[in-house]
C-alpha cells in the first residue's frame, strides 16, 4: 500500500518536459487543421494586401437572385405573405 497522496495516474515520470508536451499539442493540432490565432495572424501578415484601386472592382455588380421553392411559396401564400 502507498502512503502517497498522490493519484498513482499522475506519476511525474511519465510525463515529457512541458517544451516535449507543448510539441506534441502543436504536431497534433497541425495533423487536425487546427491553426493557432498567432498562426493565422503570421499568414495574414505576409499575405499582399487587398488592392484599393477603383480598376480592380467590377463596374457594376449584379444582385444575387433568389430562388422560392414552391413549397416555400406555397407555405408564404397561405400565410399571406405573396412572395411571388
Amino acid at each position: 500500500m502507498t502512503t502517497s497522496r498522490r493519484p498513482s495516474y499522475l506519476v511525474s515520470d511519465e510525463l515529457g518536459t512541458p517544451a516535449e508536451l507543448a510539441a506534441d499539442g502543436r504536431e497534433a493540432g497541425r495533423h487536425l487543421g487546427i491553426q493557432t490565432r498567432l498562426e493565422r495572424a503570421a499568414q495574414a501578415a505576409v499575405s499582399p494586401a487587398p488592392s484599393l484601386r477603383f480598376e480592380d472592382f467590377p463596374a457594376e455588380v449584379g444582385k444575387r437572385e433568389i430562388r422560392v421553392s414552391e413549397a416555400a411559396a406555397r407555405i408564404a401564400n397561405a400565410l399571406h405573405l405573396h412572395l411571388d
